[in-house]
């Protein structure tokens, strides 16, 4: 039995994990999106197609930079915090429409994320330090 002398801060593993969740909801509504696309009786199938494609990419980006913070690549770091801080405009803009149910979580998640992962403890994990 080894002793991991060096384990994952709990900062990195919380921002994975929200960042995972984050993907497992887009993918969610990626699914929606496509079941939406084979049913609808008229459609623009262009606008159609690259609504759904982006959020499969979406989907499968932040699942790949979580699994990359996890094996702790210090690039994954930047793009992950990008995609979290592009959760800040779009919570504004539903708070402004009238979801601010939806767009105030969406706010705390994307300043959370970015907190956890430029801590000092997440910092240090991935070398920055």
């Amino acid at each position: 039995m080894t002793i991991d002398s060096d384990p994952t801060p709990v900062t990195l593993r919380w921002a994975v994990r929200l960042l995972r969740g984050q993907a497992v909801a887009v993918g969610l509504v990626a699914a929606w999106l496509i079941f939406a696309d084979l049913t609808a009786t008229t459609t623009h199938l262009t606008s159609a197609l690259l609504v759904t494609a982006f959020a499969v990419g979406a989907a499968v980006a932040l699942w790949a930079l979580g699994s990359a913070l996890l094996r702790r690549r210090a690039g994954a770091r930047a793009p992950a915090i990008v995609l979290q801080l592009m959760l800040l405009p779009i919570g504004w803009f539903m708070i402004q429409g009238g979801l601010g149910w939806l767009g105030v979580p969406l706010i705390a998640l994307g300043i959370g994320v970015t907190w956890l992962l430029v801590s000092p403890p997440t910092t240090r994990a991935l070398g920055f330090e």
